[in-house]
């Protein structure tokens, strides 16, 4: 019996740290999301439609590359970004 209770409180351990780094790192992205999009503001910056293409592709391919790894339960390599 003592196995089982252990194998239970180290899910929830697992599962206590999920959540926990799942709201730093949630809100970390969203913050700098934020950060990104005011990029656009063109009173204050000067880009191609290209470059904003390009900024919103790799956006688009980290959003599915963590909807994938949360639907296939695997990570895979992200690369960085460059202009």
């Amino acid at each position: 019996m003592e196995k089982k209770a252990s194998t239970s409180q180290l899910d929830r351990d697992k599962s206590a740290k999920f959540v926990e780094l799942a709201n730093k790192r949630v809100n970390r992205a969203l913050k700098d999301l934020a950060l990104v999009s005011n990029l656009a503001n063109r009173r204050n910056y000067t880009y191609s439609e290209d470059q904003a293409k390009k900024i919103v592709k790799a956006l688009q391919l980290g959003i599915d590359h963590v909807k994938a790894s949360f639907l296939s339960d695997g990570a895979g390599q992200q690369s960085n970004f460059e202009l």
